[in-house]
């Protein structure tokens, strides 16, 4: 990455700098979003766009979702670049302001893109799968009502370290988080999904998890599967149970999970294999990015 965005200009990396009184370092104060492009399109921009503007809306952080606007920019900073195809991510921070926690609104937001190519990824991962390793570390409660994807990422750093320690890390091993009240939450970098007698379940929103892009297109395109949706509160013991489980991020899409680890016993999912109605979630998620390249 040789180049990055920031407030709309195209920068050598060593000069993309911000202040030291920035809230975003001070205090993270300031939200992301990450994405990828299929033929060079950001896939779904204006989703994480809205998401974006509302959680700038509850941080008092002055922010309009101008996605033409972004699309050139970001176009401009994968030329610099030479990429064709990448991954992305779009951080909007406070600004500058005083040492000290301020009662109002927010004046002067930096923006800035960090733009890399898409992490290699064998084709082998959608019908093979990956372990799901059970964390000891709690998922953190939101700051508000609903989790924001806030530039505070200490809780999935620790997670991070924790899942390094298990052997199933070696195998490419997810970790997964429980709340504090032992239901299931999130990935570190992914939300999760369990299918069950013709259900797809995955976690409510309100167990503390982040509302993903990704899991949102996964509700809408379930019905086209033949499969009913839930959302609740769930434990690990129903996980166990479960005829197929898959995560979901916006870079890695769905991901199957073929083995369950919890300290240092695990538990084959689906046979060691994608599952049918999982491979037919990939298919039509497949579909939707067709169009884009």
């Amino acid at each position: 990455m040789n180049y990055i965005g920031l407030n709309q200009k195209t920068v050598e990396a060593k000069d993309a700098v911000v202040s030291a009184l920035d809230h975003g370092f001070l205090y993270g104060m300031g939200l992301f979003e990450t994405f990828r492009t299929y033929g060079g399109v950001p896939f779904l921009l204006r989703h994480h766009l809205d998401r974006l503007a509302d959680g700038c809306r509850q941080l008092g952080i002055p922010f309009e979702a101008d996605e033409d606007s972004l699309r050139k920019w970001i176009g401009q900073v994968m030329a610099a670049n030479e990429l064709q195809e990448a991954y992305i991510r779009y951080t909007v921070t406070a600004g500058e302001d005083i040492l000290g926690l301020p009662a109002g609104e927010y004046t002067q937001p930096n923006h800035l893109l960090y733009i890399k190519e898409l992490p290699k990824v064998p084709a082998s991962l959608y019908t093979e799968g990956k372990p799901l390793q059970l964390l000891r570390i709690p998922r953190n409660t939101p700051e508000g009502p609903v989790r924001l994807k806030s530039l505070h990422y200490m809780n999935n750093i620790l997670a991070k370290r924790e899942l390094a320690g298990y052997a199933s890390a070696a195998g490419g091993a997810e970790g997964l988080m429980l709340t504090d009240k032992g239901f299931i939450a999130e990935g570190i970098v992914s939300n999760l999904f369990y299918i069950k007698d013709g259900i797809l379940h995955t976690p409510d929103i309100a167990a503390g998890i982040l509302p993903g892009i990704t899991r949102e297109m996964v509700l809408e395109l379930a019905p086209g599967a033949g499969l009913r949706t839930e959302e609740g509160f769930y434990r690990w013991e129903q996980l166990l149970a479960a005829e197929e489980i898959f995560l979901t991020n916006s870079v890695q899409e769905i991901v199957p999970v073929t083995a369950l680890w919890q300290g240092t016993e695990s538990l084959m999912v689906s046979g060691g294999r994608s599952g049918k109605n999982t491979a037919e979630l990939i298919r039509l998620y497949r579909e939707r990015t067709e169009g884009l390249k």
